[in-house]
């Protein structure tokens, strides 16, 4: 979404690798368009209503919804797709307008105006959805429009930022008259202007998934290659990658275990291929200040002074994966190591003296919990291991807990787990993006999380900084205040991965800079060379 520093591009950029061996024996030309491609995912939506989900719901959104701006294939900055052009309207960086293309309509008929996108963004902030992306919002002020197609937003703040949000699938435009401005949506269908239409929505069974077919009146960026995919949505990553085996799928995005992920590349040259991009996904643990332990400082940093990430990345996810010491991943500008450079290695006799030094005696009960059915079947193992690691220090006595994803989240709002891990691609690849969506008092992870310096000092200034390279030194000392705070332990840093048929062509096209399946660049390859 963004114009960013050489390094953050080259992290961000949409290359990819190609695995498959003799691929060349099939042409990029040629493409079957009546046929329906099927991809499989483990990331099912929470919600259909955009206005009421700041999580993996995105990548349907993308698909079948606008917004002002987005990301051409092959971009990292954020470009014109609802809009005919956006801009700051002043120096201070706190009026930012966008003129509409003539014409737009959503799939029920209705205008696509000024008036619409009032309404889309302002319903986001009146709602104020738990797990929802109202917390994007925070520097804006009001919305006014002038005309049909112009829209104004005042904010409160300066925010350099704010294009980037506007760029986000949770900022996806609805029309009016679907959806109350008041409360969300919470039937199985959707009203949009994206480039496909959803004919079909199957939220539970084996079938479970989307029918999305090509939108006649879209105007918009997406060079669609095909006319028709269903996305097809699996609970368990092997049921996943048996489908594509079976040729019922034609293509797989996120949940694929490291052992499926590398199994497939020794299968390279055979009827699947595998292409891998550049990640910024991370994956972390959440301490809840409810729970008596986990509001601990001294609990928190013995267990940052435990974990042995190499072991864990190498046990689970075999070189899928990389250690993280940092809510920044490596590739995004203003990267550090924090949590590194303070606890070093894992240290049993270390974190012990942490906790003595904390008044905590015994061994520490705790429940680690996660979802069952978002991030693929690794999850379970990822969090053996650590019960595995803290049990075996002698200090904790560790169990582990989990459920689906509605009832995940339903317990994170309640703040009933006191440890949970969580996953995160970033809303756009600036380090605003992991740092922003978890603090504050409604946040990305549902548990507040006040942090004065971070929200009122850093982030409005890092805000100021068009040239975004300038705000490293604040986010630099974010990091530090996270590290020493240990509310939030980073895990590891995964890479990306589209496996497919060999027949279908497009997969190094089709992960945007938030790393969003873009259906609309897979096809069928028809011709031989």
């Amino acid at each position: 979404m963004f114009d960013r520093a050489r390094s953050l591009r080259a992290a961000a950029a949409l290359t990819s690798l190609s695995l498959l061996a003799g691929c060349g024996l099939l042409t990029d030309e040629g493409s079957d368009p009546e046929h329906r491609l099927s991809v499989g995912t483990t990331s099912k939506p929470s919600t259909l209503d955009p206005a009421g989900a700041w999580d993996g719901s995105w990548e349907l959104y993308r698909n079948v919804f606008q917004t002002l701006l987005s990301y051409p294939t092959g971009t990292v900055s954020p470009s014109p797709d609802a809009a005919q052009k956006c801009g700051f309207a002043d120096t201070a960086h706190r009026v930012y307008a966008c003129t509409l293309k003539e014409g737009l309509t959503f799939s029920d008929g209705s205008a696509l105006d000024a008036e619409a996108v009032r309404h889309s963004i302002e319903r986001i902030v009146r709602i104020n959805a738990d797990g929802g992306p109202a917390g994007l919002l925070s520097s804006l002020d009001t919305i006014e429009t002038q005309g049909k197609e112009k829209v104004v937003f005042r904010l409160n703040k300066p925010d350099a930022t704010f294009p980037f949000v506007l760029a986000t699938p949770g900022m996806s435009l609805v029309s009016p008259g679907a959806y109350p401005a008041g409360r969300l949506r919470t039937d199985d269908s959707l009203v949009g202007s994206g480039p496909y239409t959803m004919k079909a929505y199957r939220p539970e069974g084996a079938d479970s998934g989307a029918d999305l077919e090509r939108n006649p009146n879209y105007k918009g960026f997406a060079d669609r290659k095909n006319d028709a995919v269903t996305i097809r949505y699996f609970d368990d990553s092997a049921k996943m990658v048996k489908a594509l085996k079976d040729k019922e799928i034609d293509a797989t995005f996120r949940g694929l275990t490291a052992e499926q992920v590398v199994g497939l590349q020794d299968q390279a040259g055979g009827p699947i291929q595998v292409t891998e991009s550049p990640g910024s996904e991370i994956h972390y643990l959440v301490f809840n200040p409810k729970d008596k332990y986990a509001a601990n400082p001294a609990v928190r940093r013995a267990i940052a002074q435990l974990v042995d990430r190499p072991t864990l990345v190498e046990k689970v996810y075999k070189g899928t994966a990389e250690p993280l010491y940092s809510m920044v991943p490596t590739g995004i500008a203003g990267h550090t190591t924090d949590f590194f450079d303070e606890y070093g290695r894992a240290d049993t006799a270390e974190a012990k003296r942490i906790l003595r030094a904390g008044g905590v005696t015994g061994r520490v009960p705790l429940a680690l919990w996660f979802p069952t059915d978002r991030y693929g079947s690794a999850t379970a193992l990822e969090f053996a291991e650590l019960k595995r690691q803290l049990d075996a220090s002698g200090l904790f006595r560790v169990t582990v807990k989990g459920l689906p994803w509605k009832e995940f989240q339903k317990g994170v709002q309640k703040g009933s787990f006191p440890v949970f891990g969580r996953g995160w691609a970033p809303d756009y690849p600036d380090p605003d993006s992991f740092v922003a969506p978890f603090v504050g008092k409604r946040n990305a992870i549902s548990t507040p999380y006040l942090v004065p310096e971070i929200t009122d000092q850093l982030l409005p200034r890092s805000r100021r900084e068009i040239k975004r390279e300038n705000a490293s030194e604040y986010f630099v000392r974010a990091q530090e205040v996270l590290m020493h705070d240990a509310r939030l332990l980073p895990l590891w840093q995964g890479k990306m991965y589209v496996a497919a048929l060999e027949d279908v062509g497009g997969t190094e096209l089709t992960l945007d800079p938030q790393t969003v399946m873009q259906v609309w660049e897979l096809y069928r390859k028809t011709s031989w060379d």
